[in-house]
């Protein structure tokens, strides 16, 4: 199996205890998720990027997977927030114009609602690539036990994260035969042609991709693994940034549910 990525090196976040990376990603869902107004969004994203500074990553290391993330999120909160912000607020604010095809109107409400969702996801976004990033390769497992989980589930997620880097492995291996074999793939920025020219190293990337689960399982069942209870090499402890770090989020998670819950959370910023 692969091990993920680690681009964090001796950065702040790369030192923390990995539950730290686990937790603040949990606690920022719940924080922005009961979030509505735009100027607290912006705080809020404001403090996600700043957390995700501190994994120090190298954005060239990272700079696809940004791409992806702000693709899918102009298309999910670009779009979505437009239409769901004029059902929802349409009378609520002035109106701006109208997109002509979709005959939907674009008023401030809606406005300040699509940019509260980018923020949101923008957020939830920064503060989970350190968790995929700045997570050392064998710790992910070590740390959901630790968590409580049985060892069986906490070695199953810390395999699911290499699932990934493995089939990206297998798919070069089998991209670099079939080229010895004469097949060709053209270069395209074209994310359709790219999807097309891939097709015929499904099938066996896919058997490439079983066998090598059934491989492990097979190596997990003859050590052993899951008889009996587990001992962990990896000792974690938390320290006193980890409080920090952790007690900040989960302040902003209580604050949030607290005022959500009295009534008290601002709504949507009108203007």
């Amino acid at each position: 199996m692969e091990a993920p990525r680690y681009l964090a090196g001796d950065s702040f976040l790369g030192r923390r205890d990995p539950r730290v990376l686990i937790l603040v990603p949990a606690l920022t869902v719940v924080t922005v998720a009961l979030i509505q107004d735009l100027r607290l969004m912006t705080v809020a994203a404001v403090v996600a990027l700043g957390y995700y500074a501190l994994a120090r990553i190298p954005f060239r290391a990272v700079r696809a997977n940004w791409a992806f993330v702000g693709v899918f999120v102009l298309l999910l909160a670009g779009i979505n927030g437009v239409i769901a912000g004029a059902q929802e607020y349409g009378g609520a604010a002035t109106e701006l114009f109208s997109i002509p095809v979709l005959d939907v109107p674009v008023s401030t409400a809606s406005v300040s609602y699509t940019i509260t969702m980018l923020l949101r996801f923008l957020a939830i976004a920064a503060t989970g690539f350190p968790l995929a990033f700045a997570v050392r390769p064998g710790d992910l497992a070590v740390a959901f036990a630790r968590f409580g989980v049985p060892s069986r589930f906490a070695y199953g997620i810390d395999l699911t994260f290499r699932f990934i880097p493995t089939v990206s492995a297998s798919l070069r291996e089998t991209t670099a035969a079939q080229r010895l074999r004469g097949y060709e793939v053209s270069k395209t920025r074209n994310p359709i042609r790219r999807l097309e020219q891939i097709r015929p190293l499904v099938v066996p990337v896919t058997v490439s991709a079983f066998v090598d689960a059934e491989d492990v399982a097979d190596a997990l069942d003859l050590r052993g693994f899951g008889a009996q209870r587990r001992t962990w090499l990896r000792t974690l402890r938390f320290g006193t940034s980890d409080f920090v770090a952790i007690g900040l989020f989960l302040i902003a998670a209580i604050a949030a549910t607290t005022a959500t819950v009295s009534h008290r959370m601002p709504g949507l910023w009108l203007w």
